[in-house]
């Protein structure tokens, strides 16, 4: 009876272990202008119920209000940037403390691209690539808001 309870309590600490790690992740977040370095947007990382991870922009701070993506294809041509879900199907990787595995849309652009995100030194890395290893592509980095 106490190696099953012993058994359950690190279980739930384990579970609760990789729940702190994607915490680290989930959120509201600054994105920064690669070029001008200027605050962009604020995206909001979330679990999908699907249990999948996403992230939309919830508040765009440049531009004129109601931007639209229009170099965006498909279903999300001319739709407003706020609200547009940018970061889709993403997975966590526990052992990497990472989502991988989706796709990141660069609404400038219109493009999706393999990403991956982590967590570092307090900030978020976004790692967009042209291939789903990452050599080809670049990083922005976020900061929580």
């Amino acid at each position: 009876m106490k190696r099953k309870i012993l058994l359950l309590a690190a279980i739930f600490a384990c579970s609760l272990m990789v729940t702190a790690q994607v915490n680290l992740i989930l959120g509201d977040w600054k994105t920064v202008d690669d070029k001008t370095g200027d605050n962009f947007s604020i995206v909001t990382i979330y679990k999908g119920s699907d249990g999948l991870f996403y992230g939309k922009v919830s508040k765009m701070l440049v531009g004129p209000p109601n931007l639209k993506c229009d170099q965006c294809k498909g279903e999300d041509h001319d739709k407003p940037l706020e609200g547009l879900v940018i970061i889709r199907g993403m997975s966590y990787n526990k052992d990497k403390n990472q989502l991988e595995g989706g796709k990141v849309l660069d609404p400038e652009s219109g493009k999706f691209y393999y990403g991956k995100i982590y967590p570092k030194d307090g900030k978020l890395v976004l790692r967009g690539s042209l291939d789903k290893r990452g050599f080809f592509g670049r990083n922005q980095t976020w900061i929580r808001k």
